[in-house]
């Protein structure tokens, strides 16, 4: 038995593979075309690792991916492959659509293609899981209850417009010939491996740079912070015992302004790694003007993964944010080849470049 997973070695992805082979002696098959948010670095620990294959390339790319599902014959797809940064996809939506939209397009009708080949059994086991965002939800006001699986799309941005259009092409999949799919929404991820562009990284290592630390606005757009690996446990029990057609929100519980947040890992950096001069890391932060469109709250609520599927987060933010604090500053090495780009000439090199 086997699985593939399409974007394994981003930030989720990656974290997801790690922590299925730890858990696990069934074999991954990870296609992920190595844009500049995907890292092999983070996979370093499975280079001679059987278990783990890795293929550099496009979910796009039909023949591709056909080859891969014929050879392997994997029981399940988890796709996490996507663009997923909002200021990314403002500045360049072509990239979002092709990807999001185009790709997870050519996925499914590969996916369907390889299902409709299988004996009865391996039709009925097979699934394909299609990992989603809160963003594709809009935004909440302050009074307003949580997302929950039943609230209707409203994408503000052109980053969850594309991810709300993947969502309608895999439930139509669905409906329509039949394809055994799962879809999770999940809130904001944190935690090791994370690429530096993102809050929570980009302010511990601007922190330690002696940089600003930026904050958009006046800093009170509220999130649900969702440590990595419990997302990645969310994602196995729904794999395992998910019901085919259905979606699910994965969350945190944990509601935080961004402001907070910042002011958090300035205090923790204070604990851990004081600045020289004896001051704050709170000094460094700077507000800087709002980018367009920016919605002021996501929440999720969770209680549905909770009743159905026992599935709940086992850290809280003051554990998980600790966590992630201490693998940066043990983790130099990963960070230093992220921030030089020494990870994608190392890729390029044994891969070939690829756009």
């Amino acid at each position: 038995m086997t699985i593939l997973v399409t974007g394994g070695a981003g930030f989720i992805g990656g974290n997801f593979v790690l922590d299925w082979l730890a858990q696990s002696e069934e074999p991954v098959v990870n296609l992920d075309k190595l844009t500049y948010a995907g890292n092999l670095d983070t996979l370093r620990s499975l280079r001679d690792d059987p278990r783990h294959r890795f293929v550099r390339g496009d979910i796009g790319d039909r023949t591709l991916v056909s080859q891969l599902l014929d050879t392997h014959r994997p029981r399940a797809v988890i796709h996490f492959a996507a663009e997923s940064h909002v200021d990314r996809s403002i500045h360049g939506p072509a990239a979002f659509v092709d990807t999001n939209i185009v790709g997870t397009f050519s996925l499914l009708e590969a996916a369907r293609a390889h299902w409709q080949t299988l004996g009865e059994g391996e039709r009925a086991a097979f699934r394909f899981l299609h990992v989603s965002t809160d963003e594709v939800f809009g935004t909440l006001s302050a009074d307003d209850a949580p997302f929950t699986e039943d609230d209707a799309c409203a994408p503000n941005s052109p980053y969850s417009a594309s991810k709300a259009a993947s969502d309608h092409l895999v439930r139509a999949w669905f409906h329509t010939y039949g394809l055994p799919v799962l879809t999770t929404h999940c809130s904001n991820n944190y935690g090791p491996y994370h690429f530096p562009e993102k809050l929570i990284p980009l302010v511990i290592l601007n922190a330690l740079a002696g940089k600003p630390l930026p904050v958009y606005g006046d800093g009170l757009q509220v999130r649900d912070w969702l440590y990595v690996t419990d997302h990645c446990a969310a994602i196995r029990r729904v794999l395992d015992a998910g019901r085919p057609g259905d979606t699910y929100n994965i969350g945190g519980w944990n509601e935080k302004p961004n402001i907070d947040v910042v002011r958090t890992l300035c205090r923790m950096l204070d604990t851990l790694r004081p600045r020289a001069d004896g001051s704050s890391y709170a000094s460094q932060i700077q507000h800087v003007s709002d980018r367009p469109g920016h919605d002021r709250r996501y929440a999720i609520d969770a209680r549905k993964l909770e009743r159905e599927l026992g599935w709940k987060p086992a850290e809280t933010f003051d554990t998980g944010i600790r966590k992630t604090v201490e693998w940066y500053l043990a983790n130099p090495d990963w960070v230093n080849n992220v921030t030089s780009g020494a990870y994608r000439d190392w890729a390029d090199l044994h891969y070939g470049s690829q756009a």
